[in-house]
């Protein structure tokens, strides 16, 4: 929409009928990723888990809330963070203390119920950023342990997409080519939005292989159009109100810590993209409190946790229109899709197998990110002290698959790998001697620290 390159703070210039159809492509840019989120965790929860409806309304409702936080300065969009995927499924198969006996379907508001605290705990380090500055917060959250922690955050979910992929072989690597393809090979808003085109064109190949009549691997029909024709066109979401464990919480809320790093690296990346220093003005401690209370709103009622999305950053660059009320409307537009049931039952229908194909590279990126992270911040692992604290980091992450259970009085707490590996690599890095990291020398580097890709702000970040 920028022509020639000219930059567009002030989007009414374009009038309105422009300002929706900008909007309307930030909105297919965070679609495909946002509702793949609570496609993921149904098949966890064995089709009793989050729904579509309930994410897409507090995708909107998240991002107008941050917007109001960030003084309506940031040009961000809160969708479903991937991040908490790995502690959902840790909470789908818990079986201790209280969880023994339970459905999946009563599992999920607890899982809910941790994803609230995680909230919460943007809010803690949102306070205290406010009070002794994002430069000393961050020297305790450094490279070396938040890449690992996100590498192992990918890593612990190659089981599932290997599954899933494993219930129609042929559809799931059609999927993930069409990911490919798009993300290598795409152009303009093409490559943006590689998720929403693998999910959209596997589905038809899915449609035409189930009208010729063909079915998965053991004999189950590839699709089940059924739910379909009874959803009716307008209904309310089936909100879920939030139930609190000590365990759940344990497995959900250390997850904010590589979320909060997402959170900075995103809000660097729309800086660099926009040429306004948001860390600055509004301030990084307003953009985390806006995206703390986004997320545990949604959490309170059943919704996934929210992220500041580098795929919409992606279409800032594209588009060169970067005023935040084009956001908005995206907003708008996902709120007012969650109150259309057929289109969501119609999502719903996805195969499992298609799940599978895309969660291979998405689950390998989370890691791959992980990696980038490390190396764009130069960390020196000719160091001991830095590969002592990235191999217990990984060794705990991966190597404790059942986790950690003990008992405090009479209730059973289990400390997920993910959680050990947080707590581990925390304290290390704080005790042991050697820690150099300083936020904001690397640019690039603060850039890549979190859980997103396509940012494409390369060029800019070289020149700051």
């Amino acid at each position: 929409m920028g022509e020639k390159g000219k930059v567009i703070y002030d989007a009414s210039v374009l009038g309105w009928r422009k300002m929706a159809i900008l909007g309307l492509q930030h909105m297919f840019a965070m679609f495909g990723a946002t509702i793949l989120v609570p496609i993921l965790v149904n098949s966890y929860f064995h089709g009793e888990g989050l729904s579509v409806q309930v994410t897409l309304f507090f995708a909107g409702v998240g991002t107008i809330l941050f917007h109001l936080f960030a003084k309506l300065k940031v040009p961000a969009f809160l969708g479903s963070s991937f991040a908490f995927l790995g502690g959902f499924a840790t909470v789908a198969e818990l079986k201790t203390g209280i969880f023994a006996d339970m459905t999946y379907g009563e599992k999920l508001p607890y899982a809910c119920g941790g994803i609230v605290v995680a909230g919460l705990l943007y809010l803690v380090l949102s306070l205290f950023i406010k009070l002794v500055g994002v430069r000393k917060v961050m020297h305790f959250l450094p490279p070396v342990v938040t890449g690992p922690i996100i590498i192992c955050i990918g890593l612990s979910l190659a089981p599932s997409a290997v599954s899933n992929a494993a219930v129609n072989p042929i559809l799931a690597i059609i999927a993930l080519s069409i990911v490919i393809i798009f993300n290598i090979w795409g152009k303009g808003m093409w490559k943006i939005i590689p998720i929403l085109m693998g999910v959209v064109i596997s589905y038809v190949v899915a449609v035409v292989m189930h009208l010729a009549g063909m079915t998965n691997v053991d004999g189950s029909a590839i699709l089940d159009f059924a739910p379909i024709a009874s959803a009716s066109w307008v209904g309310v979401q089936p909100f879920v109100i939030a139930k609190f464990d000590l365990t759940a919480i344990l497995v959900m809320a250390p997850i904010a810590m590589a979320t909060m790093m997402e959170h900075v690296g995103d809000i660097s990346a729309i800086s660099a993209t926009t040429g306004n220093n948001f860390l600055e003005d509004p301030g990084l401690h307003r953009t985390l409190w806006g995206d703390g209370l986004a997320t545990a709103l949604a959490g309170m009622f059943g919704g996934p946790a929210n992220t500041t999305y580098g795929e919409n950053t992606g279409v800032l660059e594209l588009s060169k229109v970067y005023d935040p009320k084009v956001v908005r409307l995206a907003a708008v537009y996902a709120i007012i899709i969650s109150f259309i049931p057929k289109i969501t039952d119609v999502i719903g229908t996805m195969p499992t197998a298609i799940i599978g194909g895309i969660s291979f590279v998405l689950y390998g990126m989370i890691s791959a990110i992980g990696v980038r992270n490390v190396v764009e911040n130069k960390v020196d692992f000719t160091k001991s002290r830095n590969l002592i604290v990235a191999a217990v980091i990984l060794v705990t992450g991966l190597g404790f698959s059942d986790g950690f259970t003990f008992t405090i009085g009479s209730t059973a707490v289990t400390l997920t790998s993910l959680a050990l590996a947080a707590i581990f690599g925390i304290v290390l890095n704080a005790i042991l001697p050697g820690n150099d990291y300083s936020f904001g020398e690397n640019y690039k580097g603060d850039i890549n620290r979190g859980v997103s890709f396509n940012n494409n702000v390369e060029a800019e970040a070289d020149n700051v």
